[in-house]
């Protein structure tokens, strides 16, 4: 563990880290620009609001836990209030998805996930400071998540619907297990809310036990508002292994928190039963989609080898190692950190990690180390919380 650990702390202070400071701060319109290919080279200058805010979280998280620089609160910060300057549509209050480099508005997607990570963004960087401005937009926004999350009629940004509610009325997975997440951060960090985030946890560990269902031993991905699931359609029978591992370790650091034996063998049992279903026994890696009856996938790239399944498995492994000690955990722990080192970590080429895999491991080509949906978040996490969990 000494050995993981100085390599975890090498591949996060002088791989990562340096890599979106050096290539990704934007010094003359401010944030991040997420589109970086294999060498680090802009790519595109559309920048992610989802990147904003969890480059905002990631590098205020590193400053909290690992290593107080002065430069990554700096960093931090201006991703932050770049979000709050450029990415908040100001007729509704609710966020953009993408916007262009100077943050002229883009695209706006009927989720609020961008709010969600704004949120923990604030929270953690008030963590690192002190100051309340940012507490209070960090308080502000969850209670309009919170909000949304109980009665979608209280989005005050309305489009047209997904899907037609009267003909199949669905619930998705990901939104009760990022707020799972967003409470617990909003919790460490607004010690006047500490009840109110206790008792909305409870609720939602309730909601993610409902897209549980143990004759398919899975956590599906969307259950109707009935928690039943529809056999008869591919895309309500997939089983996303990644955000079940990582859903399952949300539930673990709640449980072990709580003391409650019945949520911590609820997440052991996401965990076994995807990691089971996402390993792939010829190639290595894990999947990014799987069919529960074992039939085609609807998404072109279920069989690809996607970064943060594996980050969010190393996590996951590493916590029940050292909760349960037993030594099948640090087995997958090990397996999975090594497949993943060997085939996503990219220090010959400016560092960071890749992003994308075909089944055989091999990137896809061109190769990137940024996207709209991949920036200083899921690898870092990963490093930084397995540097704390080792550490303990």
């Amino acid at each position: 563990m000494k050995e993981i650990y100085s390599i975890f702390r090498d591949e996060l202070l002088n791989s990562c880290v340096p890599f979106w400071l050096e290539n990704g701060w934007d010094k003359e319109f401010g944030g991040l620009i997420n589109c970086l290919d294999r060498e680090g080279r802009i790519y595109s200058t559309d920048k992610s609001v989802w990147m904003q805010c969890r480059a905002g979280w990631t590098y205020s998280y590193i400053y909290n836990h690992i290593e107080k620089k002065q430069e990554y609160l700096d960093f931090a910060r201006d991703c932050i209030d770049f979000a709050t300057k450029h990415c908040i549509d100001k007729t509704d209050g609710r966020m953009y998805f993408t916007v262009t480099q100077d943050g002229r508005p883009l695209r706006k997607r009927r989720y609020h996930f961008s709010e969600t990570f704004y949120i923990i963004a604030n929270a953690e960087y008030y963590m690192a400071t002190g100051d309340e401005a940012y507490l209070d937009a960090a308080r502000k926004y969850y209670e309009l998540v919170l909000a949304i999350y109980k009665d979608s009629l209280a989005d005050p940004f309305k489009i047209t619907p997904k899907s037609y509610a009267e003909t199949r009325n669905m619930k998705s997975l990901a939104e009760p297990m990022i707020m799972l997440n967003v409470t617990s951060i909003m919790r460490d960090a607004d010690k006047e809310g500490y009840e109110l985030y206790n008792s909305v946890i409870t609720e939602l560990i309730e909601d993610i036990r409902a897209f549980y269902k143990p004759e398919y031993n899975a956590l599906f991905e969307s259950v109707t508002v009935d928690n039943e699931v529809v056999l008869e359609s591919a895309p309500c029978r997939v089983i996303n292994p990644g955000h079940d591992i990582e859903c399952a370790w949300f539930l673990l650091e709640e449980g072990i928190k709580r003391g409650d034996e019945s949520v911590i063998d609820f997440a052991r049992t996401v965990f076994d039963n995807a990691f089971e279903l996402g390993w792939d026994k010829e190639y290595g890696g894990i999947f990014y989609f799987k069919d529960i009856l074992g039939m085609p996938v609807e998404a072109y790239e279920h069989d690809m080898k996607l970064w943060w399944p594996h980050n969010e498995t190393v996590i996951a492994s590493l916590m029940l190692y050292k909760h349960t000690g037993l030594d099948k955990y640090k087995e997958i722990f090990d397996r999975v950190r090594v497949y993943a080192f060997e085939h996503f970590s990219d220090r010959e080429h400016g560092g960071e990690w890749l992003g994308y895999l075909r089944r055989d491991g091999k990137p896809t080509e061109p190769p990137c180390k940024g996207h709209t949906y991949k920036g200083p978040f899921h690898v870092m996490r990963m490093l930084a919380k397995c540097l704390t969990l080792i550490e303990e």
